[in-house]
Parts: C-alpha cells; sequence; structure tokens
C-alpha cells in the first residue's frame, strides 16, 4: 500500500499442488503508464499448462506515482512470494519472472537489483517497530520480451519516447533516477541467467536496447541469450513465431531451471 492505493495480486496454482511448484512472477507491460494484470492472464496459460504456480502481479502506473513506484511494487511482490512461499508452494530455488515491453523492464529490475540498493523499504511488513527484512531477494531466471533496459535513453534524444517522460516527469532528480531504476546499470556476475526476446523492428522500444543488454551481460559472464525476431515489431509475433519463442523459452528453461 503506497500513496493511499492498494497494490495486488493474483495467485494461480495447481489444485492437486501439495509440493512446492516452480512459480512464474508475471508482470503486464503498458509503458509504466496504462495496462491491467487482468488483461495478461491469457499470456501465461503456456506455464500453467506445465503445472507452474503463477503469480500475477499489478502496480502503481504513472498518474498514481512517478517512478520508481512501479520498481519497488514489484520488489515487494518479490519478497511478498518469499514470506508466503510455504502456504502457496512456490519453490524459491525455481522462481521466474517475465513480463513484456515495461513489465521486461520490470522483470529484469526485479530479478537484477541488490537488496542493499533499498527499492523494497516500502514494501508492507516492513513497517512498524520491528527488524527490517534483509534477506536477499533472487530469482532462477528472467525472461524479458522486448522490455526497456536504458531508461536514460528514453527521455532525452533521439530515442526520447512520451511514455518514459510520463514516469519521470518533472522530478529534478530525473536523470539519475533514469539510471538508478535501468537494467544496464545492474549488470555483474553474479546475476541469474536471462533470455531476451525482441524484435529488431520494435517501434516503441528500440531493438538496440536488446543488443547492449546482450553484450552487457556476455561482457560480465552471465549465462544470456537473445532470440531476436526477423522483421518482428513490439509484440504481436505470428502463430509460427510465437511457436519457435516458446520453444526456446521451453530450452532455455530446461537448462537453467
Amino acid at each position: 500500500s503506497a500513496n493511499n492505493w492498494e497494490s495486488k495480486l493474483d495467485v494461480y496454482r495447481p489444485g492437486s499442488a501439495t509440493t512446492p511448484r516452480p512459480t512464474l512472477i508475471y508482470i503486464h507491460g503498458g509503458g509504466w503508464t496504462a495496462g491491467t494484470k487482468e488483461s495478461s492472464a491469457l499470456t501465461f496459460l503456456p506455464y500453467l499448462a506445465m503445472g507452474w504456480a503463477v503469480v500475477n502481479v499489478e502496480y502503481r502506473l504513472a498518474e498514481v506515482s512517478l517512478a520508481p513506484g512501479a520498481v519497488e511494487d514489484c520488489r515487494c511482490a518479490l519478497r511478498w512470494i518469499y514470506r508466503n512461499a510455504e502456504q502457496y508452494n512456490f519453490d524459491l530455488d525455481r522462481l521466474v519472472v517475465t513480463g513484456g515491453s515495461a513489465g521486461g523492464h520490470l522483470a529484469l529490475t526485479t530479478g537484477m537489483l541488490p537488496t542493499a540498493d533499498g527499492f523494497e523499504r516500502t514494501c508492507p511488513g516492513d513497517r512498524g517497530p520491528g527488524p527490517v527484512s534483509t534477506e536477499p531477494l533472487k530469482v532462477a531466471a528472467i525472461i524479458n520480451w522486448f522490455g526497456i533496459t536504458d531508461v536514460t535513453d528514453l527521455i532525452d534524444g533521439e530515442n526520447r519516447r512520451a511514455y518514459a517522460e510520463w514516469w519521470l516527469g518533472n522530478l529534478p532528480n530525473r536523470v539519475a533516477l533514469s539510471k538508478q531504476v535501468s537494467p544496464l546499470t545492474y549488470v555483474r556476475p553474479e546475476l541469474p541467467p536471462i533470455l531476451t526476446i525482441h524484435g529488431d523492428a520494435d517501434p516503441i522500444v528500440p531493438y538496440d536496447h536488446a543488443l547492449r543488454l546482450h553484450k552487457a551481460l556476455d561482457q560480465a559472464g552471465v549465462s544470456n541469450e537473445l532470440f531476436t525476431v526477423p522483421g518482428g515489431g513490439h509484440g504481436g509475433f505470428s502463430g509460427e513465431q510465437n511457436k519457435n519463442i516458446y520453444a526456446s523459452i521451453k530450452n532455455f528453461l530446461s537448462e537453467h531451471n
């Protein structure tokens, strides 16, 4: 709960689950300014079909809170999963976080941010006179669908985008904050494996964001893959393209999860 607004999540799990299940954390897109968790429910059907649990996350949009509100909410969702793993049979060793566009960006920050950076200081359960939770939050893998990796690139220059301008607003520290919420800032050797899916003709999130992340992860020695959709735009891929993408996802998860 923040800015007088309650962020919620939905839990989907196999009815027969009596032991910990691999769990997908799904974060919807919409440029941090639009979208709902409900609108994305069909997207994670392939995981439910595999017997996974799914946590579908809601977060503050720009009209409720400017950056970094969305990042904070998604990190708090991850902490909620840790706190409630036993009750819902979440396997904390097999957490995979995913999302598309702004959801891809938030999937990256959720899985890449160090706990020491404090983006979860406002999480429920860390309030009051008791001690603050300091256990590290980790995921087993990240699947990034055409997510923003360099927010600073979108607030100035030729790649400037209206949705990024709205999310950062007129904050006096907007440039410093944009770097603080950019996944490229957090590339380091101990990160979980990352799969990025991006169309090379994407008009909304520059394909260069995927290329730069892939290169930086390679240089840091992080296990990662880049699945390029030739001629692909901002999602809306064909049935054949999606078939190939999900085959790649399945192989990626079998190797790393």
